[in-house]
């Protein structure tokens, strides 16, 4: 009896020290880096790294938990990749690691994305080579580069004669994907009038007028009354009498016409009577003005 005791005793004393003994391996430990706030436009860079204490850490992986889309991920199973096509929002980014035991450990960061800064382009060229004005009709055509920009119709020589004005803002420089905040064009009455009665820069009884959007190409070199460029009066811009001797159109709301520039074709805005019966003019200064100060201009502010 004692005996099998005391061979129980051993047995079972030894299968509690070989318990203890057992060592299970642990998980290795991933590290997706701090979380980041960033402004469009942008491309992030996501740095993780791993430890295990079972030999190396053989594998990563960065896939996307959450977000308001779905960007791309450049290199998902390098322990640094970029990452690109984010929008506004918040993302949530998970990185895993694996060891040479096979076994998997897990981190997140989060991105937060804000909007692009608020940017300003103001345009008032001299000497634009995109402005023209028209002048002319019954066999009369003076229509080329000059020091005003007007909207009239008069007569010069007892002639009846019309007059429209074209000028267009080089908008290559806002990029393509951008949201167009506002749009704001401004006029400055001509202090010297070399039109109409060359005193008052507004004249007549009805000297309201448009702003346009032209559709047609055209070309300094060879435009003239005959082949002028057709303007549209979709989102065409109404500006009333006047019977101020001069008056400034000062941040003509265009926003609507600029979006149209850009998605169709940017041919420049065109200022004409509503309504072209002489003696009715408005007389600005156009980009050849003594007077840099009074050249037509045009200020976008996009996102």
């Amino acid at each position: 009896m004692k005996r099998l005791f005391l061979a129980l005793f051993v047995c079972v004393s030894f299968l509690r020290c070989d318990k203890e003994d057992i060592v299970f391996p642990k998980a290795p430990t991933a590290n997706a880096g701090p979380d980041q706030t960033v402004q469009l436009p942008a491309t992030i860079t996501l740095t993780g790294t791993g430890s295990t204490q079972n030999g190396r850490i053989t594998g990563y992986l960065w896939s996307l938990v959450s977000g308001p889309n779905v960007p791309v991920i450049n290199s998902p199973s390098s322990a640094t990749t970029t990452v690109s096509g984010l929008v506004v929002g918040s993302y949530l980014f998970q990185f895993m690691v694996v060891d040479t035991a096979g076994l998997t450990g897990i981190d997140t960061t989060r991105i937060q994305v804000n909007p692009s800064a608020i940017q300003t382009l103001s345009l008032q060229p001299t000497n634009n080579p995109t402005e023209i004005i028209f002048f002319g009709g019954n066999g009369v055509d003076q229509s080329g580069l000059a020091t005003e920009f007007d909207a009239g119709a008069w007569t010069t020589g007892g002639i009846p004669i019309v007059l429209r004005s074209i000028a267009q803002f080089d908008l290559s420089s806002i990029p393509a994907n951008a949201t167009i905040m506002s749009a704001k064009l401004s006029l400055y009455s001509s202090p010297n009038p070399l039109n109409g009665n060359f005193v008052d820069a507004n004249l007549g009884t009805n000297n309201s007028m448009y702003v346009r959007r032209v559709i047609n190409s055209w070309n300094i070199g060879s435009a003239s009354w005959l082949n002028q460029p057709s303007a549209t009066s979709v989102n065409q811009i109404s500006i009333p009498h006047t019977n101020l001797s001069t008056l400034d159109l000062i941040d003509i709301d265009v926003k609507t016409l600029v979006n149209d520039m850009r998605a169709t074709a940017n041919f420049g805005f065109m200022i004409s009577l509503q309504n072209e019966t002489y003696y009715n003019i408005r007389v600005f200064c156009s980009s050849r003005h003594a007077i840099a100060a009074k050249h037509p201009k045009l200020v976008v502010t996009y996102q």
